[in-house]
């Protein structure tokens, strides 16, 4: 489908919700609240970090000279293994209804370098943190239904911790991202028997206005439901549905279409780009996971610079997303930016 330049809605269709497209509001005088730019961090090692080498975290527990990357179970982590044998909920309540969650969390440095992102690392380290993804995907997945591997980048995505890295949160219980994706998804299949995400690549690829990245194994679109101004949909364009499935070529495609994103994004504003990116894979208690297709999503803040950032407030909460710049243009701007780093210009 080709540019929308009126006012329109787009549906999401893995989750079924939503966006409402303002192409005309671009023309607006007023061009949002400007954030503090943060500074992003110089040095190779800060003796202050909690997760650079060598040095000591809250809970005293001293980090090994890692020279890749590094994992720990989380020190303050939203989900532990096992609750104590107090934690019993009633299940006939039906105005107050809530369920025991276990569950592991673990946090994932990328690199030892206290100030090397992923655009700013070489595809082959980029390479190790997926093989550290793939290794903690499935070690997790053996014992949880549900495993989320995701990304907080800078400050203004709540991220009080500059070095490097992501986490991993593993439980029983779907997500409730997790349960509308696997719903839409399967809805799709059993009315065209064939994988929704499949039938997307092979649509995005023919259209070309949304791609932004074309791989031998992977597909970048901005998706047509985008709803943050520059969201990224990091698509397999194999029938794979879940990070265990990668082989090694796959991850090595992968490795550096993570890097090649993050370096657009970083160029778009000149700046260490922020976002919150997550793998999605399908649950491991499924009877068939034929239409499910493994992907991960981008949300990126900044709206028209370094510091303009997109809020989702007011009729965004009440009601459902919206957005002025439309998925095509957005698409457009990350493939016309260099996919080298501004800071190797």
């Amino acid at each position: 489908m080709s540019n929308l330049e009126f006012t329109h809605r787009r549906r999401n269709q893995l989750t079924g919700d939503w966006v409402l497209v303002s192409p005309h509001r671009n023309n607006r005088p007023w061009k949002g609240a400007a954030e503090a730019s943060a500074a992003a961090p110089t040095a190779d090692h800060d003796p202050n970090c909690a997760l650079c080498p060598g040095n000591t975290r809250a809970n005293g527990e001293h980090n090994p000279d890692y020279a890749d990357t590094f994992v720990f179970a989380n020190d303050f982590g939203a989900l532990i293994p096992t609750q104590s044998d107090s934690a019993e909920i009633s299940a006939e309540e039906e105005l107050f209804t809530a369920e025991v969650a276990n569950g592991e969390c673990r946090v994932i440095c990328f690199s030892p370098v206290h100030s090397k992102t992923l655009p700013e690392m070489t595809q082959a380290e980029i390479g190790k943190v997926v093989d550290t993804w793939q290794q903690h995907y499935s070690e997790l997945s053996a014992s949880y239904n549900c495993v989320h591997i995701f990304e907080n980048k800078g400050e203004i995505m709540g991220c009080s911790q500059p070095h490097p890295h992501g986490q991993v949160w593993a439980h029983d219980h779907w997500s409730s991202e997790i349960a509308a994706e696997d719903r839409n998804q399967q809805l799709y299949f059993d009315k065209h028997q064939s994988a929704l995400l499949a039938d997307y690549v092979d649509r995005e690829i023919a259209e070309q206005v949304r791609v932004v990245i074309d791989s031998a194994h992977w597909l970048v679109v901005v998706p047509f439901w985008a709803a943050w101004p520059f969201e990224t949909l990091l698509l397999s364009k194999d029938p794979v549905a879940s990070m265990a499935d990668l082989d090694a070529g796959q991850k090595d495609d992968l490795a550096g279409v993570i890097k090649e994103l993050t370096t657009r994004y970083d160029n778009v504003f000149k700046c260490s780009f922020p976002y919150s990116m997550g793998w999605h894979n399908a649950p491991k208690n499924l009877d068939s996971d034929s239409h499910w297709r493994l992907h991960a999503h981008f949300y990126p803040p900044l709206l028209r610079s370094a510091t303009v950032k997109k809020h989702m407030v007011g009729y965004e909460m009440l009601a459902e997303s919206q957005r002025d710049l439309t998925a095509e243009t957005a698409a457009k701007i990350l493939r016309d930016v260099s996919d080298i780093h501004y800071k190797k210009g």
